[in-house]
């Protein structure tokens, strides 16, 4: 080993000091005869830097704060160095001290012959310091080997010793561990550890022990803690254990092992059974129930799979029930049977998520009621409903610039991952209005309905932009009174003017867009200010009748008039938004939409099969928590092959 360096920031060795600094027993913490009995120190015989100066070449540089400059001394022996100038020299340095040891063992070749080549001697000091910077979380520790830039180790100081194993190990152990304390007065101890639960395990066992902070082994603790864990861990498993133990000094053997490595402390086996119940009781407790952690943001890359459905797949896997074989291509080369991991349900006979949740209702004909009033009062005689006339148009080519841009926005902002989960899926069931499930694959996926009908509504409008159906009101209704009604309701109104009507003036100037809006979106606002139909989006849907006022007030607040592609975008995105799944009391199951069918009815039949069709979803999706990945079959089997 030709070089190690070891360097702090404390307080410094005093220049009178440093002629004896490396003679036996100069470092002691001995002062009396009765501290033998009270040892909490790494050290007490003060024999380790003078032992190191006899088999190699010592320097060490120090300054204290009081000191002008620092000093540095060379040592052989444990003697200073006469090398015929001075000794210590003063140098240059920041407080703190600097120990550094050259040619370690140069002069013991049996020894240096018996050190292993230098990467296994770096990874065992690695080892060490790693496991001391857990436990001294307070102080910063940085560890590199010489030449390199990078650290292989840094921990921050005041720190926490869970942050730091988080920062050592990983966060998929710091996520399982359980904090533990356990304290006993009449064998004066107390203990305090971070163990994994039930959910974790590794082939090689951590387990990481300091007796009145010092690094050491215990077979005895050891032994009895891996028998507790292996009724929790499949067989051949190990847990990750750091475990902090204090008793008192003098009943704490430190002799045992030459290196001080292993040590015994009186009344062991009693503590060991009574930290081993300790642990064994919050182990029950983990297991009853355990935490699944799932992801927002999708995988990058899709599992190179074949789904099987032709006959002809059927000849070489076989299909077992109504299931759709899923297996790798290596599965089906050289297996003869499948996995029940990558068996998926996707027949859409079988039971759904509805038959377990609620009362199933035969009867979905009823005509809608006769009347409907709104949260602001407004009467509204089923003037939309799924009786009205629905007046269908030509298809005509739009050639405008601005609308060309705005439509291959959507499709180059398409994720290609949720496109392939989109297009194939299997609807599972409402979670409420907002939520529901869906499966694609071995995946179960939460997709949020409310944000996902605004998308599909909004790229359906650019999409078939001027080639919007129309779905006509039998009896029309004056637009300056549905404006009245929301102004009187909206809490923002800044638009209230005593000289004049804003409802009027709004009106007024929505009757001026009515031709481009009846040209382009069938929007119809006649001459004389009545509403006389509105955009036909999507067959059997119609939107919410009671926001029709609000509606008409964001299209005057909220749309871009003056920018071409500002005016289309932000129109579709206002009409998008009143057509979307509108959130409400998930209690009300049976009630009845414009429509003739609940509002579970509408989004598992009418929504999500449009999805199938037309959608592109966009890549943010894959990081705001649109669609959720809950789970998947084989991750799943993995964690019930444990229970």
């Amino acid at each position: 080993m030709k070089l190690l360096q070891i360097q702090d920031d404390g307080w410094g060795i005093r220049k009178d000091d440093l002629p004896i600094l490396c003679e036996r027993f100069t470092t002691s913490k001995l002062q009396t005869f009765e501290d033998l009995h009270t040892i909490g120190t790494y050290g007490f015989r003060g024999e380790a830097l003078a032992s190191i100066s006899h088999v190699s070449h010592l320097t060490i540089i120090t300054r204290t704060n009081d000191s002008p400059c620092a000093y540095r001394a060379e040592y052989s022996n444990g003697k200073l160095v006469d090398n015929g100038s001075a000794n210590p020299k003063a140098c240059a340095g920041n407080q703190g001290t600097i120990i550094t040891v050259e040619d370690l063992f140069y002069n013991m070749e049996s020894r240096r012959l018996a050190l292993k080549n230098a990467s296994e001697e770096y990874s065992k000091i690695l080892e060490v310091v790693t496991r001391y910077s857990l436990h001294n979380c307070k102080v910063g520790f940085s560890l590199k080997k010489e030449g390199e830039n990078n650290n292989d180790l840094r921990t921050p100081p005041n720190s926490t010793v869970a942050d730091n194993i988080r920062l050592l190990y990983g966060m998929q152990i710091a996520r399982e561990l359980i904090p533990s304390f356990c304290e006993d007065g009449s064998y004066n101890f107390k203990m305090s550890s971070l163990i994994s639960n039930g959910n974790y395990s590794m082939k090689k066992s951590t387990f990481i022990l300091f007796i009145n902070n010092r690094l050491v082994e215990s077979s005895g603790m050891k032994k009895a803690l891996d028998g507790i864990y292996s009724a929790y861990l499949p067989k051949g498993s190990h847990p990750f254990i750091y475990l902090s133990l204090e008793v008192e000094p003098r009943n704490v053997d430190v002799n045992v092992h030459p290196t001080k490595h292993e040590v015994h402390f009186l009344h062991e086996d009693a503590i060991i059974s009574i930290i081993g119940n300790s642990i064994d009781k919050i182990l029950q407790g983990s297991n009853q129930s355990r935490t699944f952690y799932i992801q927002s943001l999708l995988p990058g890359a899709a599992i190179s799979s074949t789904v099987v459905k032709s006959s002809e797949s059927k000849n070489k896997k076989g299909s077992i029930g109504d299931h759709t074989v899923i297996s790798t291509d290596k599965d089906i080369e050289n297996s003869s049977s499948l996995a029940p991991k990558f068996l998926v349900r996707t027949d859409p006979k079988e039971q759904t998520l509805e038959k377990f949740l609620t009362k199933m209702t035969s009867d979905t004909s009823d005509n809608v009621p006769s009347s409907q009033t709104s949260r602001s009062g407004l009467q509204t005689p089923n003037s939309i409903s799924s009786k009205s006339t629905c007046m269908s148009i030509e298809r005509r080519n739009m050639n405008l610039d601005s609308v060309k841009i705005l439509c291959e926005r959507i499709k180059s902002d398409c994720h290609n991952e949720l496109l392939t989960t989109f297009r194939n899926h299997s609807f599972i069931g409402c979670v409420d209005r907002t939520h529901a499930l869906i499966q694609h694959d071995t995946k179960l996926y939460m997709a949020n309905s409310v944000m996902i009908s605004k998308e599909l509504f909004y790229q359906k409008l650019m999409l078939n932009f001027g080639n919007i159906s129309c779905l006509h009101i039998e009896d029309p209704i004056p637009i300056h009174q549905l404006l009245a009604v929301a102004l009187k309701e909206d809490e923002s109104n800044d638009l209230t003017d005593e000289t004049s009507d804003p409802s009027t003036d709004i009106a007024a100037f929505l009757q001026e867009k009515a031709p481009m809006l009846d040209d382009y979106f069938s929007l119809k606002i006649s001459e004389d200010g009545f509403l006389h139909g509105i955009p036909l989006l999507l067959e059997n849907y119609i939107p919410s009748l009671e926001l029709v006022p609000f509606y008409l007030l964001n299209l005057a607040k909220r749309v871009n008039w003056e920018s071409e592609i500002e005016c289309f975008q932000t129109f579709c995105q206002e009409t998008a938004n009143f057509y979307a799944i509108v959130p409400g009391d998930d209690v009300d199951i049976e009630e009845k939409l414009l429509n003739g069918q609940t509002w579970k009815w509408t989004i598992e039949h009418v929504i999500y099969p449009e999805l199938k069709r037309f959608l592109f979803p966009s890549r943010i999706w894959a990081d705001d928590s649109t669609v959720v990945e809950l789970a998947d079959l084989p991750t799943l089997y993995k964690v019930f092959e444990r229970c």
